[in-house]
């Protein structure tokens, strides 16, 4: 497949309870927008928290993380609300997309960061993400299947019968994987195939939890961020694992609006590996399969090691 020069948006990832490419519409660019992209389940809200406290380096954040980095294109909030507030801000704007590139409007302005983590590891954390929806959630899951016709399945007997639906069913037909969401392997390579453009950034989840500080530093760099060194210390406590926890509510407020359990559930482990306990040798080698299939040598690689690009 021929690449072309620049990313163009040629998909529209729409009639799904959780997420709405059309909603990019009411996107007005600015130049030096920063926008963090991942699939799900890799690391987002802790990129979105590394860009704030890189903002906001004495961690006096001016709202939530979620409010000033909004998620532009999940189908649930009210979108006028949501488009007034970023028309509101007046520092450097930066916003959360679960859409791969080929779902999203591309600006040479803008600043990207991508996220990845190794497959096995998004689908340990996405079986705790699914089956902890909470009543409220639940019911605007079941209003979607009212209004479409189409179910959102929750209630899978166990980890595996949601492994045999995220492994090898698809949500939208030009995807063969990550049912009932979207594929993180077709995700990852939208964006693999840009890799060379100077304004994305490849991150992956193993590298920040080796070496927070030197990962920091790049993003930094890449946005064009001056650290201030007295402040550095304190932006790595807030940005681990356990600082984030602590101050869940200045970063997430809404999550008990979603989870059983709020921000605990949400922030659940923040490891790798976990799957190695869990999923059968079977369901493993499946996994190769698949990931073989969807992306070069090179691109699967990097999804299961990390590294920089």
């Amino acid at each position: 497949m021929t690449v072309q020069s620049l990313p163009q948006k040629t998909r529209e990832y729409d009639q799904h309870p959780i997420i709405d490419g059309k909603r990019w519409r009411v996107y007005n660019h600015r130049p030096g927008d920063i926008i963090i992209s991942t699939s799900y389940k890799a690391g987002t809200t802790w990129m979105q928290t590394i860009v704030a406290n890189l903002l906001y380096q004495d961690g006096e954040f001016p709202a939530p993380v979620s409010v000033m980095a909004p998620w532009l294109d999940m189908a649930l909030p009210p979108l006028d609300e949501v488009a007034a507030e970023l028309e509101a801000q007046t520092g450097r704007r930066f916003i959360k997309t679960h859409l791969p590139l080929d779902g999203i409007p591309f600006f040479e302005g803008n600043r990207y960061i991508f996220v990845g983590r190794d497959g096995r590891d998004v689908f340990m954390s996405l079986w705790n993400h699914h089956t902890n929806y909470n009543d409220q959630m639940r019911g605007a899951l079941d209003e979607f299947e009212r209004q479409s016709g189409r179910a959102f399945p929750t209630d899978y007997a166990d980890l595996h019968e949601l492994w045999k639906a995220w492994i090898a069913d698809s949500w939208f037909e030009w995807e063969n994987d990550g049912y009932p969401y979207w594929s993180h392997f077709h995700h990852l390579k939208t964006w693999w195939e840009y890799r060379h453009l100077p304004n994305i950034h490849f991150v992956h989840f193993a590298d920040l939890l080796n070496n927070l500080a030197e990962e920091v530093r790049r993003i930094a760099a890449h946005l064009g961020i001056s650290i201030d060194e007295a402040q550095f210390a304190g932006i790595l406590e807030r940005i681990t694992f356990k600082g984030m926890k602590k101050d869940f509510g200045k970063i997430m407020p809404e999550a008990g609006k979603i989870w059983k359990g709020g921000g605990n559930t949400f922030m659940n482990k923040g490891t790798n590996g976990r799957w190695r306990d869990v999923l059968s040798d079977e369901e493993v080698a499946q996994y190769d399969a698949v990931v073989a299939k969807a992306m070069p040598a090179d691109c699967a690689h990097w999804l299961e090691h990390g590294g920089h690009i």
